[in-house]
């Protein structure tokens, strides 16, 4: 029986993950977007207007254009948030974006920005509703998400009320947890931390964020390939830290003096399991060699 999220069930299953862009948050986009190739959608609000009515008609879109050839009800939704994840205040103080993105019924978050371990503890609590125990006294608190927004992400999800308060929980923490809750260690105090940061309970996936770490440490664009040494030991870190508590690691590699067959192979042979950049060429090209 397949889950509601199909990320997890591929992450699960050991694959690689490739993502495009969700696009224009409208039902119709919705609609189109539930043939996508990817898979899962990523909503950008960490760069764009923070539209949680766009993305619940959005959502409704995906349900009416699905379901997906795996049997799944929608692809996969990850958000980003235009807040941060610097500090523990930070997040209390923007917990109402977190409360509203999963009121639309995606199915992960993404918070930017992490710099420190109680501020992900923070995140991670936000996103959990009280009575789920999992974690809890070792390395949670409770959860602080409340009732009254589970009737519609229910309905998007295709389930019980009772069934989405079940399963509207982080996994791997909650082995029948549907949320993916993802994080980017993107500048000079995430390195220092990494590890802290990648040890919270209730973490699926986290990345380095290139072009902020670049800028982070006093480069104007140093988004891609080839890495200066100082941006290569920052992202050997935080993979070193995802890879310590099993994380799975969300890269890009755009170097232009390869093909794309060549960064592609590079991501993979280093194990990247969540893949950024490129299109349905990258993605075919990755799945062909992982076959």
């Amino acid at each position: 029986m397949v889950r509601i999220n199909r990320a997890i069930d591929l992450l699960d299953a050991g694959d690689v993950l490739y993502y495009t862009a969700a696009g224009d948050l409208t039902y119709e986009h919705g609609v189109e977007q539930a043939a996508t190739w990817a898979d899962f959608l990523m909503v950008d609000f960490e760069h764009h207007a923070f539209d949680p009515v766009g993305l619940t008609a959005f959502m409704r879109g995906l349900v009416d254009g699905g379901p997906l050839p795996s049997g799944h009800r929608t692809p996969a939704v990850i958000a980003t948030l235009p807040s941060n994840c610097r500090t523990a205040a930070e997040v209390h103080a923007n917990a109402w974006q977190i409360r509203q993105v999963l009121t639309a019924g995606v199915h992960g978050v993404l918070h930017t920005h992490a710099r420190r371990a109680d501020a992900v503890r923070a995140f991670v609590e936000h996103c959990r509703y009280p009575f789920q125990t999992i974690g809890v006294g070792d390395g949670l608190g409770h959860g602080e998400r409340g009732s009254g927004g589970q009737q519609r992400p229910a309905e998007i999800w295709g389930v019980e009320v009772d069934e989405y308060l079940r399963i509207a929980d982080p996994w791997p923490l909650n082995p029948e947890g549907e949320l993916l809750l993802g994080l980017k260690m993107e500048d000079r105090q995430a390195v220092a931390n990494a590890r802290e940061i990648a040890a919270v309970p209730g973490l699926a996936f986290a990345e380095w964020g290139p072009g902020d770490m670049g800028m982070a440490f006093g480069y104007r664009d140093a988004h891609d390939p080839p890495y200066p040494p100082e941006l290569d030991a920052a992202r050997r870190t935080i993979r070193a830290a995802c890879d310590e508590k099993g994380l799975a690691f969300l890269c890009s590699w755009n170097d232009p003096n390869q093909t794309t067959e060549e960064n592609v192979r590079h991501l993979l042979d280093d194990g990247v399991r969540i893949i950024s950049g490129g299109g349905p060429d990258t993605a075919r090209i990755g799945r062909a060699i992982s076959s």
